[in-house]
């Protein structure tokens, strides 16, 4: 049904009634590499949830609700619930609350609520108290009486409207958050009330009095502007009664007057919700029952969410103000979190008609993921994270293309109009042989300007975004043959502090620079009980590993390669026309003291063969740094520095004794076996 955020620090909650499951509430996000899973979820409230409610400043306080406006305040510290819903007083009639109850906190004071029934209700003690603070707002109908099917029925006729929801019921409130007491509401029969002194006086207006708008519509939502108190919106549906269009309305003058901002919604899409951005204010998001809508110029020109985000009922939105996060409430298929928006208040049409563009970038939490859990089976659920690290969004308007390419798409449309096919000549087809792919690039600077990282992101039209993890890129060798990295090094963070990214292209070899550099920052996250090393002296370990793993991989790669050559030699002297003798011997020689550096680096190759301990080698000693460190923003104990030390030893003795091997023994032995006619190994 409906959706309501807190503002928990450093993660939000999310919170929404559902179906005969409840209010349910939990994590918009975890520290864990795994996920969000059903564990970091909790059923707050029972039986059919509805609209939730969060209290600023104070996550520990929620509101919920079940069907027909029974209210619950829950006290998150201690799980205990209190019954809140506004009684009528003595002599009164009965509440006639909605199915799906509207209540909300006020701008002005995050201990007063309103909740409304036929009438509208004022607490300024979270609930405990309540003031009614209007008479009733709606057409006070007998339903019993009204047609159905164009026809009233006999009492005979087979009523139930047990589990139904009342009608003449409020179902929409606002409060301007500029002008305390200026207030909406909407009911689901056909009315708009509002006033400006806080329920003193109200004024009634038709929804029938809006433009091409029947007077049996539903007000689905009202809004107050949070930019200018004469600015109003509604979203009206009269689905009821067969009608689908879109009702979207917008008033300047506190409803005297009304505007159509439907523009280019298509038809029989009902318009369930409107959010307004709190930063820009022509920036709007609906949410429709084919999905959600936005637009940045208020409501002009209305742009439908693609991508990942199904064609489903959106029946809620929220924004979470402090992350920018944009969160849709779907009918029947969860909660979706578009994190980070903000690049939409950049959009503008003078910036889609540029090459590219380089959108801000949010903050990026410095931390080590933690392991978590994995799925447990068919009734655990699991959802992703954002990205880990720094998020870039930018966009190309036509993206890059190579010389084959552009071709391949001019035949493809010359084939398709019936046309003939040129052959474009031999130079043609020899310079799309040698083209290199069209690159983009990101490059994230240090504040002194220093490159930490290059980042290849897609070439292809239309707006990207491509995360960096924060880390320094490997330090690991590549083995030229097979043109992958071989071998494993650590992920040494940055330390956190202001970086900058730039966005440039790559054509031909030739580097263009697509944007101004963007400042963002990388911020420690948390800190843990234990007082260790700064994050300076951290990540200073963490590139000392990442350096010593590049030189092992590099060393790995050279004895690899060289007791490869090795071998080949020795399958060149068998074709020689010289009788076995010393070079046999002196190639058996070499290739046992490859052998013997191979176990200082690895360890006994048989014992590695079923698991036997060996003595500790050069990976093992820096293993210990690694797996000490890797999990840890805590730094490292002087363990972790004593292993590193000894493998730092061990493998300059190491390497000089390769060096011996790779740059005199192998050189000698080569010429020696060319004197002998041997076959050139290479």
């Amino acid at each position: 049904y409906k959706l309501a955020l807190d503002d928990a620090e450093p993660i939000y909650h999310i919170y929404g009634g559902t179906q005969d499951k409840g209010t349910q509430g939990g994590l918009s996000r975890t520290l864990k590499y795994y996920g969000i899973t059903s564990d970091d979820w909790d059923i707050v409230l029972g039986a059919d949830g509805h609209q939730p409610a969060t209290e600023p400043g104070n996550p520990d306080i929620i509101y919920a609700e079940s069907q027909e406006g029974n209210l619950t305040r829950i006290d998150m510290t201690t799980g205990e619930r209190v019954f809140i819903q506004p009684q009528p007083g003595e002599g009164e009639p009965y509440e006639r609350y909605n199915w799906d109850a509207p209540i909300l906190v006020s701008p002005h004071d995050p201990a007063r609520i309103y909740y409304a029934s036929q009438r509208v209700w004022r607490s300024d003690d979270r609930g405990d108290s309540w003031t009614a603070i209007s008479g009733d707002l709606t057409r006070n109908q007998e339903r019993l009486s009204l047609p159905i099917m164009d026809k009233t029925w006999s009492w005979d006729a087979a009523w139930d409207v047990n589990a139904m929801s009342n009608y003449n019921t409020i179902t929409s409130l606002a409060e301007s958050p500029l002008q305390e007491g200026l207030i909406y509401t909407g009911t689901d029969d056909g009315f708009i009330n509002m006033t400006e002194d806080g329920g003193k006086n109200w004024k009634k207006i038709e929804v029938s009095h809006l433009p091409g708008v029947p007077a049996t519509s539903f007000v689905n939502d009202i809004k107050a502007d949070l930019f200018d108190a004469n600015t109003v919106y509604v979203a009206l549906d009269n689905h009821k009664y067969g009608d689908l269009t879109p009702y979207l309305f917008k008033s300047t003058d506190k409803g005297k007057n009304w505007k159509s901002i439907r523009s280019n919604l298509p038809d029989k899409t009902i318009v369930w919700r409107l959010v307004q951005d709190h930063v820009k204010p022509e920036l709007l998001f609906l949410g429709t029952e084919f999905g959600i809508y936005f637009t940045v110029d208020g409501g002009k020109n209305w742009i439908k969410f693609t991508g990942s985000i199904p064609t489903i009922p959106f029946r809620d939105l929220a924004i979470q103000r402090r992350e920018n996060d944009l969160v849709g409430a779907s009918f029947g298929r969860s909660f979706y979190v578009l994190d980070d928006y903000s690049p939409l208040r950049e959009i503008t049409e003078e910036k889609l008609k540029q090459e590219a563009s380089l959108f801000s970038v949010r903050d990026a939490w410095w931390y080590i993921p933690q392991i978590g859990k994995g799925k447990l089976g068919g009734a655990d659920f699991l959802a992703p994270n954002p990205p880990f690290g720094a998020v870039f969004t930018y966009y190309l308007k036509d993206g890059y293309k190579t010389k084959r390419q552009i071709r391949q798409e001019k035949e493809k449309k010359q084939i398709k109009e019936n046309k003939a096919v040129t052959f474009p000549g031999w130079d043609s087809v020899e310079m799309e042989l040698r083209q290199e792919p069209p690159k983009v690039w990101l490059t994230v600077f240090d504040e002194n300007g220093n490159t930490v990282r290059k980042i290849s992101a897609p070439v292809t039209k239309g707006f990207h975004r491509v995360s960096w993890e924060l880390t320094y890129p490997s330090s690991i060798a590549i083995d030229a043959r097979r043109n992958n990295s071989y071998g494993w090094s650590l992920p040494a963070m940055v330390v956190p502090g202001t970086y900058k990214v730039m966005l440039s292209k790559e054509i031909d070899g030739v580097v263009t620079t697509l944007s101004d550099t963007i400042s963002f920052r990388v911020k420690q996250l948390q800190k843990g009980v234990l007082k260790g090393a700064s994050p300076e002296e951290v990540v200073v370990f963490w590139k000392e590993i990442r350096q010593i793993q590049g030189e092992i991989s590099a060393t790995s790669l050279e004895l690899n390669n060289a007791f490869t050559k090795v071998k080949a030699m020795q399958k060149a002297l068998q074709r020689t026309e010289i009788p076995p003798g010393e070079p046999d011997q002196k190639l058996h020689d070499m290739k046992q003291e490859l052998m013997t550096l191979i176990e200082k680096l690895n360890g006994n190759p048989s014992k590695n063969e079923i698991g036997e301990k060996n003595n500790p080698t050069v990976k093992s000693r820096v293993s210990v740094a690694a797996e000490g460190v890797q999990n840890s923003t805590y730094g490292p104990t002087p363990t972790h520095e004593q292993s590193l030390g000894i493998a730092r030893k061990e493998l300059d003795v190491l390497n000089a004794g390769l060096q011996v091997i790779t740059e005199e023994k192998i050189p000698k032995i080569e010429k020696e076996l060319e004197a002998l006619g041997a076959p050139v190994v290479r």
